[in-house]
């Protein structure tokens, strides 16, 4: 089950976090996974860490925000069976405290960059009669989280533009889901953490930690596991459909 085999991977954000322990695990289930990132050096550590382990992975250095790099890069890989839009970047304010500065970057990188990918992929899909789409939406899609502003927007669009895709392309064998983690111990929590709350740390990550009804932050591979899942054959019934993986945050925190 859940096998990849002759099958190509692409992964936007894929040298790290949640996008890096997606390709890890395509590749163990024999997919051929490209990992698109913006960042040369992680990206080629992911692929180095994949080929140890026995995957077949390559690099891609791409600013997804960028639309003709997209489609260049797409075009050379060529055939794309799975496309797992996990780049994206977060910031923390509200309307009135969020600079225009802020708010043009949150949307070029979440908002235009899956449009971008999106855009290039597309096309190859339908040339090869189908292909499965996962886009990384949030827990800020569906409820209000102080201070997420431009994030929460965002991550709104990659719902929106999950059903539309799947709406638009459903007679051509193409799937499309999203999911909506809650929050996950990533590079990122500890860079938040590192430089907003110096010295405290620890602290501060139990108390972010603990606003998860189950206790505890996700592990990039638990949010993973489900890609996989859902980008998988035996999930050939579901498209047009979010995912939260959150610990309980969204149903149980009311």
């Amino acid at each position: 089950m859940f096998r990849f085999t002759n099958k190509n991977i692409v992964i936007t954000g894929g040298g790290s976090g949640i996008g890096k322990a997606s390709a890890m695990l395509f590749a163990k289930q024999h997919g051929t996974v490209y990992i698109v990132d913006v960042n040369e050096e992680a990206a080629h550590q992911a692929v180095y860490e994949i080929k140890e382990k026995g995957g077949d992975a390559f690099a891609r250095i791409v600013d997804v925000t960028m639309q003709q790099d997209v489609v260049d890069a797409f075009s050379q890989i060529n055939s794309i069976d799975v496309l797992v839009n996990c780049a994206g970047i977060s910031h923390i304010g509200k309307a009135d405290t969020t600079t225009e500065k802020d708010f043009d970057r949150i949307f070029n990188v979440n908002v235009k960059g899956v449009y971008n990918c999106l855009y290039a992929a597309i096309p190859l899909m339908k040339h090869e009669d189908g292909g499965v789409i996962l886009n990384l939406a949030s827990v800020v899609s569906s409820v209000g989280i102080p201070e997420r502003f431009a994030y929460s927007m965002s991550k709104g669009a990659i719902y929106a533009m999950t059903l539309s895709v799947a709406k638009d392309y459903i007679h051509e064998n193409i799937r499309c889901n999203c999911i909506s983690p809650g929050r996950v111990h990533t590079p990122f929590v500890d860079n938040y953490l590192a430089k907003n709350y110096p010295g405290k740390e620890k602290e501060m990550y139990e108390k972010l930690a603990k606003t998860q009804p189950i206790g505890r932050m996700a592990t990039p591979d638990e949010i993973a596991y489900l890609i996989l899942y859902l980008c998988s054959d035996e999930a050939a019934f579901i498209t047009g459909s979010d995912y939260p993986i959150d610990g309980g945050f969204i149903k149980l925190n009311n």
